[in-house]
């Protein structure tokens, strides 16, 4: 068996205590997203005893939801790659890719101590299957499907203990019921254990919740929508109602981002612009796409599944690394006639065999092979490893992942706060107690009123600026964004390496800027972002002053 070349180690996450349920989620006080978190998981836990049992019901939910990973849907239409874009970012080939049951159910790749697969029905019972000898999901599940909720997979992988990744049937799917299984579990429609097991430290799930309630606190958090080359109407008609399903509010750039799939497949001479170079095209494209699909999306980045799949989750050995080498060493005329399709690859004569080269097109596709021939023969003595490194430099994923990490990981805070502050306002709008109602509504504008809530009004913001819902001039909006889309201070500020110093004078100064804008020259839509934007580099200016470093 060939050797497995290995992906690049990531730093492990810290492992959450485990719970047993959900009163024990309530009295451990997991480790949370950030302070804003903690704020709102903090007004649950002290207005627990005041409310009714539903309601209370409701805030354990709120606070097991606060506790885990941010939830991200993956989503799309059929055939756009989605499964193998979650395994690359999953690290582990183990979402089926060709259609099948699993396909059409939405399953849910999650941490977990044990790697196991539960099948979730639709009245809450489970059953757990083990996987397939290629170590992914069964291909079969063995049950009605119509009797299926989603599809639990706990894995022991670092990565998810920081994220929850969510693989939809998505847009066109073949049949009604794989739509309606994504839209009620993206929309409040979740049921069975959640975790039953103690994986996640957060208990059997919501089975004393009602129906009013379970749609109040369920729902992914963000979304990372998967396109081809060509956007369509329904693409933006979807993309519409997986943003809006997310934290029952309406979403966009603050929490969704695209990618355009199959980079590799664009054809150079069909973009202006790209001069023959194919990722030069996919990026051009991608671009106009992020412009097609504002304001749902924050934007889109161009990405090559496959090979992200393969660099990421094992599939690229050193096996593959040698067959590589072999194919470098053919003459150049024979090289460059195999390359001009599939199938002329695989049936040209040549010296490595044609079953070998069948396998690196399933890996690699002609665009993979053809970077790493030109790696091997700019660099003779190149590695297996480093040579796993030019597929997934040319898979486009260390952008996304990036991009994940500006959009999702470091909004993850004020992502999930803003999700559990709109469950809870909503089970209290549902409470028939008046008095109820208005000790919740009550302690959630005092939560607002703290400094650390400021974050939700500056996503809000970024909403209303990028959506258009409030105009403002391109080199304002730009700013904004900037300053609301960044974990670093200094990336935030736009002086990356910048001294503390310098970086405290330019955030008194923007906050000054932005005050007299508010007061002088904005509309009055205007002026309410500009207020935001004033507070936030105020507060960067005050942290600054408190802390003496450039960390954000």
């Amino acid at each position: 068996m060939s050797e497995r070349v290995p992906a690049s180690p990531r730093a492990p996450a810290r492992v959450r205590t485990v719970g047993m349920g959900a009163l024990t989620a309530v009295t451990e006080q997991p480790r949370l997203a950030g302070p804003l978190s903690a704020s709102v998981a903090d007004l649950c836990r002290r207005l627990r005893p005041q409310v009714g049992a539903r309601t209370a019901a409701g805030f354990d939910e709120v606070l097991r939801r606060l506790a885990s990973p941010l939830q991200v849907a993956v989503a799309g239409r059929i055939k756009s790659g989605k499964s193998t874009l979650v395994n690359a970012l999953i690290g582990r080939r183990v979402a089926p890719t060709a259609v099948g049951e699993c396909t059409r159910l939405v399953t849910r790749f999650r941490y977990g101590t044990v790697d196991r697969v539960e099948v979730v029905r639709t009245d809450g019972s489970t059953q757990v299957l083990p996987f397939s000898s290629d170590g992914m999901i069964p291909e079969s599940l063995g049950v009605e499907l119509d009797t299926v909720s989603h599809v639990e997979v706990y894995l022991t992988n670092a990565i998810l203990q920081g994220m929850t990744v969510i693989d939809t049937p998505g847009l066109g799917s073949l049949d009604a019921a794989s739509a309606r299984r994504t839209e009620e579990l993206l929309a409040g429609g979740e049921t069975g254990s959640d975790g039953a097991g103690g994986d996640d430290g957060v208990g059997p799930g919501t089975g004393e919740l009602d129906e009013t309630s379970r749609n109040a606190v369920a729902g992914a958090e963000a979304v990372l929508y998967v396109v081809t080359q060509h956007v369509r109407a329904d693409d933006q008609q979807a993309l519409a109602a997986f943003t809006a399903a997310t934290a029952n509010a309406e979403a966009g750039p603050v929490n969704a981002i695209a990618v355009l799939n199959k980079a590799d497949t664009v054809v150079p001479d069909s973009v202006d612009g790209a001069g023959g170079d194919v990722w030069k095209a996919a990026s051009l494209l991608a671009e106009r796409q992020a412009t097609a699909l504002r304001p749902r999306v924050a934007d889109v980045l161009p990405v090559v599944g496959l090979l992200a799949e393969s660099a990421e989750s094992g599939g690229f050995t050193s096996a593959d690394a040698e067959s590589l080498r072999l194919l470098a060493g053919l003459a150049d005329e024979d090289l460059e006639t195999m390359m001009m399709s599939a199938d002329i690859f695989t049936a040209w004569e040549c010296d490595v065999p044609a079953g070998t080269r069948a396998r690196l097109l399933e890996r690699l596709d002609l665009y993979g092979i053809r970077r790493c021939v030109d790696a091997i023969r700019r660099q003779p003595d190149i590695t297996a490893g480093a040579l796993r490194r030019v597929v997934l430099d040319a898979s486009g994923l260390e952008a996304v992942r990036s991009r994940l990490d500006t959009v999702f990981a470091a909004r993850a805070d004020g992502i999930k706060a803003a999700a559990a502050l709109a469950s809870v306002t909503a089970l209290a709008d549902s409470s028939n107690d008046p008095v109820e109602r208005s000790r919740v509504h009550d302690a959630i504008e005092v939560l607002l009123a703290r400094p650390e809530a400021h974050q939700l009004r500056m996503l809000e913001a970024l909403t209303l600026v990028v959506s258009g819902a409030v105009e403002m001039p391109r080199d304002l909006t730009d700013e904004i964004l900037r300053v609301g889309s960044n974990a670093d201070t200094g990336e935030r500020l736009g002086m990356p390496g910048a001294g503390a110093a310098e970086l405290t004078e330019h955030a008194l100064e923007r906050a000054g800027w932005w005050r007299s804008f508010a007061s002088f020259g904005a509309t009055p839509a205007q002026g309410r972002v500009a207020h935001v934007v004033h507070r936030t580099y105020f507060l960067i200016w005050q942290q600054l002053r408190g802390s003496g470093t450039q960390g954000g």
